[in-house]
């Protein structure tokens, strides 16, 4: 593939403008400076530079997010800034929108991608993949409250009760919880059902994957061949 084309694809402008890029000298591959934006390089595992900073050729851009507070996950926030804001420029011109949503005041695990058929597995209720959540309360928790949670609580505009699929109790305040939907403000709702109130929480899992201990709020990261297995999907 031409390498205006590569540039082009990963979300670094027009081609006019990649070609420009490419021929003022900011792109390198394998270490060597390449001022021809019509030379061809073969896209598999390639690795290239822009003024520095390296990019993995991608067909599809998926990536693992560590979400702080304060951002909505939304192309169009209303708000407060969109938690899109926190990736370079070109993977954002690339398209690139969450799978799922997060609170505003909701931390962790946000996974982000330009892969439509990712996101409509990920995202589907029907495959019924789990995320685990920590929930600081308000009220110290009681056993009778987890009992309730995994039996299923009726929700307001819901005909039949929600379940959750394991709640854990880590201290008086903090439960854990892994849930198989996605509905909205679920954590919330649900412990509000049982008499308490979260006052934070946190998305620590979806499916196998967990949030990787190195990686700080605002940070993130390309999703491995690994990380989609945990995930239950291959590419």
């Amino acid at each position: 593939m031409h390498l205006e084309r590569i540039l082009h694809r990963t979300g670094f402008g027009t081609r006019k403008a990649c070609r420009s890029l490419i021929r003022h000298g900011h792109v390198a591959v394998a270490g060597q400076t390449c001022d021809d934006p019509f030379t061809d390089f073969a896209t598999d595992g390639l690795v290239f530079t822009v003024d520095g900073i390296d990019w993995p050729y991608c067909e599809f851009a998926s990536l693992l997010l560590y979400k702080p507070a304060g951002y909505e996950c939304s192309r169009k926030p209303q708000h407060h800034p969109s938690v899109l804001e926190l990736l370079p420029l070109p993977l954002r011109e690339r398209g690139v929108q969450p799978i799922g949503r997060l609170d505003e005041d909701t931390t962790g695990l946000l996974l982000i991608t330009d892969d439509g058929q990712l996101n409509h597995q990920l995202s589907s209720g029907k495959r019924k993949v789990p995320k685990v959540y920590l929930a600081t309360t308000k009220h110290p928790l009681e056993q009778e409250q987890l009992d309730r949670l995994l039996a299923g609580v009726l929700l307001a505009d819901e005909y039949e009760p929600i379940a959750a699929a394991a709640a854990e109790l880590v201290d008086p305040h903090h439960l854990r919880l892994t849930l198989t939907e996605g509905k909205y403000h679920q954590v919330k709702r649900m412990v509000a059902a049982v008499g308490n109130r979260v006052e934070a929480l946190h998305r620590e899992a979806v499916g196998e994957l967990g949030l990787p201990p190195d990686l700080l709020p605002g940070e993130w990261r390309w999703l491995t061949a690994a990380d989609l297995h945990r995930l239950g999907v291959s590419r």
